[in-house]
C-alpha cells in the first residue's frame, strides 16, 4: 500500500501528470481501483498508516510512476515497460 501511495505522489511531482493527489487519482483510466469502485470503500487503519508513510517520504519504488499485477493485467503497455522492482504481486515501472 505504501508503494501505491508513493506512485501517486511521484506522479504529482512529475510534469506529465496532474499536480494534485486528487487529480492523479481521478485521471481517467489510470487506476483500476477507481474504475471498479474499490476507491470508494471506507479505508481501514492500515490504509491510513500506509498513506501517512508515503506522505512522510517512504518510497519503496524508488520513483516509479506505474504499477500493475502481471497475473491480471490486460493492458499491453504494462508489459512493455521495464520492471524496476517487484513488491508482492505488483511490478513497478518508470
Amino acid at each position: 500500500m505504501v508503494a501505491v501511495g508513493a506512485v501517486v505522489l511521484n506522479r504529482v511531482r512529475d510534469s506529465h501528470f496532474p499536480d494534485t493527489i486528487e487529480g492523479v487519482i481521478n485521471q481517467p483510466k489510470q487506476f483500476s481501483s477507481v474504475a471498479d469502485g474499490q476507491f470508494d470503500l471506507e479505508p481501514d487503519s492500515l490504509s491510513y498508516d500506509a498513506a501517512y508513510e508515503a506522505i512522510e517520504g517512504n518510497d519503496p519504488t524508488n520513483g516509479c510512476l506505474y504499477f500493475y499485477n502481471p497475473n491480471i493485467a490486460t493492458v499491453a503497455w504494462s508489459f512493455q515497460r521495464e520492471t524496476e522492482i517487484v513488491i508482492g504481486n505488483h511490478h513497478f515501472t518508470k
